[in-house]
């Protein structure tokens, strides 16, 4: 066994578990990444619509957080090992590099709404991927995770709509 996966009874293969985990743990980095960006343009945003906007990403903040731990979890349901850290995180996320010289609300607007859809495409890519190694545990998760990165980039988006 690889010294990151650990013994499980699961009837998945250990290789096709190898390689979702890999993918999880590639999502688990890029969600930890998005979470703090959000945080980011929820701290510093300015402007006119300051009050609606830092109300707009703590709430999406917070469900992006929810993701990052049921994502953890399947990866050590499946016998791997979360790599949760930051130094992780900076390693292997999937995101464009947040500016963080930017106070308003459009600046902020835009580069979240590019990494949500960043994100909602590789969750999408990564529903196929599962279902190749039989696990639909791991497709519904990522299921999931689309449509909460879709519904979330659908609000940050309107932002900008006229």
């Amino acid at each position: 066994m690889s010294k990151l996966l650990h013994h499980t009874q699961m009837s998945l293969p250990e290789k096709d578990r190898v390689a979702v985990i890999a993918a999880l743990n590639k999502t688990l980095a890029s969600l930890t990444d998005l979470y703090a960006q959000t945080k980011q343009a929820h701290w510093n945003v300015k402007g006119p619509e300051f009050i609606s906007l830092h109300k707009l990403f703590d709430e999406v903040a917070e469900r992006v957080e929810d993701q990052i731990d049921i994502v953890a979890e399947r990866i050590t349901s499946l016998g791997g090992t979360a790599l949760g850290t930051i130094q992780q995180t900076v390693k292997n996320s999937q995101l464009r590099v947040y500016p963080i010289a930017i106070f308003a609300a459009k600046d902020h607007v835009e580069h979240l709404s590019h990494n949500f859809a960043i994100l909602g495409e590789l969750a999408r890519t990564n529903i196929k991927y599962a279902e190749e190694f039989d696990d639909y545990g791991t497709s519904d998760l990522f299921i999931t995770l689309s449509r909460m990165l879709d519904h979330n980039l659908w609000f940050i988006e309107a932002f900008m709509q006229r």
